[in-house]
Parts: structure tokens; sequence; C-alpha cells
């Protein structure tokens, strides 16, 4: 099966340093195949069979935590996972310009009474919407000036979270297909 993992917070204006085909190399020594990196900030995809997804994302934190000296968290998707995520959007529509949509890919499902937790005016002009297991973003004045951040949604749905922007989503989709 195919799937991507999606490293948060990777070389990111010059910190946590991780050259992609370290990266790379880290799935292919897991027992992946087909393994391609996206862009400097985490984007792996590659195929594997189910039994090893249950314990590769944790794996692949640990060593990159013992090979550069810090935790950086791993959310994986199936094809059919980033699919759905992809179709589920309620921001996609022919007035909405895709470079203010993005998608935090949620490590677990929060519970509803989470969810109901999170303030909806927070930063307005900006809205959210909770699905499953992703946040999806409208963020007319981009990912920059938001108080959607990381930080905010981990923190008040107990989860972990990465945020990847539309295009990037389409492009993991398009290197998985």
């Amino acid at each position: 099966m195919k799937y991507v993992a999606l490293l948060r917070g990777v070389n990111v204006g010059g910190k946590n340093s991780l050259p992609m085909k370290e990266l790379a190399s880290m799935f292919d020594k897991a027992g992946c195949a087909e393994v391609r990196t996206y862009i400097q900030s985490g984007n792996v995809v590659f195929a594997a069979p189910a039994p090893l997804i249950k314990t590769l994302a944790a794996k692949i934190a640990g060593q990159i935590e013992k090979r550069f000296g810090f935790r950086s968290p791993v959310v994986l998707r199936s094809l059919d996972q980033l699919r759905l995520a992809i179709r589920d959007n309620p921001f996609v529509k022919p007035d909405v310009d895709p470079k203010a949509l993005h998608i935090y890919f949620l490590a677990d499902e929060p519970g509803p009474q989470a969810i109901a937790t999170l303030d909806p005016n927070r930063s307005s002009p900006d809205a959210f919407l909770v699905r499953g297991c992703h946040i999806y973003l409208h963020m007319p004045n981009g990912m920059g000036r938001t108080k959607l951040t990381n930080a905010y949604f981990d923190s008040k749905l107990s989860t972990v979270s990465t945020a990847r922007n539309w295009s990037t989503v389409h492009k993991l989709l398009e290197m998985m297909s």
C-alpha cells in the first residue's frame, strides 16, 4: 500500500535540520519501498505492508531524535485517507483562492468535547472545520498571520498536528497515485 509521512517542524527557519536523503534512508532501512521525498519540509511518500505502519511513525521519530537531537512528530496517511481528506474539504469553492487553503493532519481523532472547546472566532477572517483526523482551514491572509496554530490545536484537541498547504497536499496525492 502507498502512504505519506508528514513530519512537523523539519527544516523550518533554519531549525531542526534534517537532510531529506537521510530521512529517505531511514524509511528504506525500516522496510519501506519506493521511498521519495517532496520539498525539504518532511514529506515522504512510500509503499509498505500494513503491519509495518503500526510502529513506523514512532520508529522514525525515535531515529530522528537519536540521530539529529530533536523530536519531530510523524503523521501517516494512506492513499485512500489522503484522497478522502482532499474530497472532504468544505472550503473548496470556485471563488476561493487555493493558496488560502490548508489542512492540519492530526495524529488522533479528537472527541466532540475537545472540538467544542475550539473558538471559531479566534482568528477572523480565518475559518476552520474539524472533520475526523483533519482540520480544514481557509486563511485569506495566509498562514503567517493566523492564530490557528499547531500549538493552539494540539493543546485544545490533545493530539499532534502538522499543516500542509493545498498545493502540497495535491502534489503528494499525485506522487502517491
